[in-house]
């Protein structure tokens, strides 16, 4: 029996390296000394001024740890709340994907053309719909959500999937470290920005904005790691704190607010190409939701 479960864990184990990328040991760049020349904050009505709380630029040393290669999707974290029913996102009762497929396969054929339009807002005529037909449809816009980077989650239920799953959340330079590789690259592919490149959800509606995870080929870091600069922002594990010598007096320093990477799906200005720069922090209060935030973990090597 003692065989049988060290041989199950180490299966477990197994699956979830498969998704995991190893990032070395080693050196890299943290952080940029980018000054907003060209006005972007009087011009676009920022509060804050852009790039300071990322100075100043400066060398870190990492020991070799694991990140997950892709965002965690919502089929990932439906089967975290299956198992431990935690709260589920608040947009899953919205839009029918918290739905169960044996719930819809048990409906009554009158019911299910409700659950089409009324729940998943399904762009179809059910009204002459039989109920296989409307199975096939709904199932189909389950398994199509299934793929999409799970978000609407807040720093609490990141950190509880994570520790589920025998991982934890990335660190802020982990998180960076991974995007920008050791040479310190202003957005995962390299120096100059390209909008076809990653998922800025500036020509979507915002229902649609994100995309399956990895469907980006071009948002790729020098490890191989996926949708770092697209796609939705991720929560990481540390407080919002100043860099090593950042004079900036930030009155969000602190223990308050916890830090979020990467470019989100946002619309209007928040599609400008600066704000998805690997070296960008943002942050939020750990309790906060918002439907382009989402997380991947890590752990230690």
């Amino acid at each position: 029996m003692l065989v049988l479960l060290i041989a199950t864990l180490l299966a477990g184990c197994s699956r979830q390296d498969a998704d995991m990328v190893a990032v070395a040991a080693g050196a890299f760049t943290v952080g940029s000394d980018r000054v907003d020349n060209e006005g972007l904050k009087q011009r676009y009505g920022f509060e804050r001024p852009l790039f300071i709380n990322e100075h100043p630029a400066h060398r870190a040393y990492l020991h070799l740890f694991y990140i997950d290669r892709l965002e965690t999707t919502n089929a990932d974290y439906k089967g975290f709340i299956t198992q431990t029913y935690h709260p589920e996102p608040f947009g899953w009762t919205q839009n029918g994907y918290n739905v169960s497929d044996d719930k819809l396969r048990g409906a009554h054929v009158a019911n299910l053309r409700w659950i089409a339009t009324d729940y998943f807002h399904l762009d179809l005529d059910v009204s002459t719909l039989d109920k296989p037909a409307l199975l096939t449809a709904l199932l189909k816009a389950q398994r199509a959500r299934d793929a999409l980077p799970v978000s609407g989650v807040n720093w609490f239920d990141a950190e509880a999937y994570c520790r589920w799953r025998g991982k934890r959340l990335p660190s802020e330079l982990e998180w960076e470290k991974a995007a920008r590789g050791t040479e310190g690259r202003e957005y995962p592919w390299g120096k100059d920005w390209d909008g076809k490149k990653a998922n800025g959800g500036d020509e979507s509606d915002e229902e649609d904005a994100l995309a399956p995870v990895g469907s980006y080929p071009g948002d790729r870091s020098p490890y191989g790691i996926m949708d770092m600069a697209g796609n939705v922002s991720e929560w990481v594990a540390d407080w919002y704190q100043p860099y090593p010598g950042n004079d900036l007096r930030d009155t969000d320093y602190g223990m308050t607010q916890r830090v979020v990477r990467g470019g989100g799906s946002g619309l209007g200005h928040y599609a400008l190409s600066v704000f998805f720069r690997s070296a960008r922090r943002a942050h939020a209060v750990p309790t906060m939701t918002s439907s382009d935030v989402g997380f991947r973990c890590a752990r230690d090597g």
